[in-house]
């Protein structure tokens, strides 16, 4: 049964999905699953916008990259993103959409990257090839055209984990300093999916209970890893000293309370934090920038951060 809450644009993409009766992205071996999430996103994004220069390149480690930019200024702010997906689908195509907008709304150059996916790569595969990928940016921000005192992380979904993951790492290991992370909707806690939003959505909307159960299993190679810090950050002890961060929710998401709860924490240590519920909105409204206005709402307000984050004064 479809929750009340739901916004009025929403209910009918979801009442017309239920009624196409397609099977469970979870039903599909994961190399069948990415094809159907690709075909699927040609149906909910708007046409990619034109954007002035787009590159294709590979960091140190070999990790491709897909660099946007349409800065106005030099250096430029930047924004690493990594894509969601639980880790097992989606890549850059799939997330093109959605890179070229902020590139051009926050007028600066965007990172894709395209990390290793389980379960052919399990954790900490991603985590790696993300850090790294950061550090590649941080390292050539010259080359690049980036300001280095203003280069944030962010991702939705999966690819909110890992930004949330890769700000931690970059702290423990004295890492490059991000100017701040954008986190969408994240999942921050792969140990437990017992929270009032899991119990309320977590059927018939959209993203389900099984099917982060389904991205779980292939992402971790033992299911102790899930109380690693490096995939589930909620469960990190020690969350200060840590980026300022935008963290967006959909109402009516299962992963809206431990994102919420991740928010709430870093606030606790001392984090500045943008805090931002979507209502009526669901898993994954970010990417539907062809169906709902308010995914391009929140594409502005992800650009916007890009623009104001920055290291604070050395």
């Amino acid at each position: 049964m479809l929750s009340s809450k739901l916004d009025a644009n929403v209910r009918k993409l979801l009442e017309a999905l239920q009624q196409q009766g397609a099977p469970p992205l979870e039903s599909y071996a994961p190399a069948q699953a990415r094809l159907v999430a690709l075909e699927n996103t040609h149906l909910v994004q708007s046409p990619p916008e034109t954007v002035p220069r787009v590159e294709d390149r590979r960091t140190a480690a070999g990790t491709p990259v897909r660099i946007y930019s349409a800065a106005t200024e030099a250096p430029a702010p930047a924004l690493v993103y990594f894509h969601g997906g639980g880790w097992v689908l989606c890549n850059l195509d799939t997330h093109d959409v959605m890179c070229r907008a902020i590139a051009n709304r926050a007028r600066a150059v965007v990172v894709s990257v395209d990390y290793r996916l389980a379960p052919e790569h399990r954790f900490p595969a991603a985590v790696e090839d993300c850090y790294e990928a950061a550090c590649w940016v941080a390292d050539h921000a010259a080359k690049l055209g980036i300001d280095d005192r203003r280069i944030c992380v962010g991702g939705d979904s999966a690819g909110g984990n890992l930004a949330a993951v890769v700000c931690l790492r970059a702290r423990e290991e004295q890492g490059p300093q991000f100017g701040g992370q954008i986190l969408i909707y994240p999942v921050t806690d792969l140990a437990s999916f017992d929270t009032p939003s899991y119990h309320e959505f977590g059927e018939n909307h959209n993203l389900t209970r099984s099917l982060m159960e389904w991205f779980r299993n292939h992402y971790l190679a033992d299911p102790q890893d899930a109380f690693h810090p490096y995939a589930s950050p909620l469960r990190a002890n020690d969350l200060s000293r840590l980026p300022p961060a935008l963290v967006i929710t959909a109402e009516c998401d299962p992963l809206r309370d431990e994102a919420e709860r991740y928010a709430e924490r870093l606030r606790e240590a001392g984090v500045a934090v943008t805090l931002r519920r979507y209502a009526g909105m669901i898993h994954p409204f970010f990417s539907w920038t062809g169906l709902i206005p308010q995914a391009m709402e929140a594409i502005d307000q992800v650009s916007a951060a890009v623009r104001s984050f920055r290291c604070p004064p050395l």
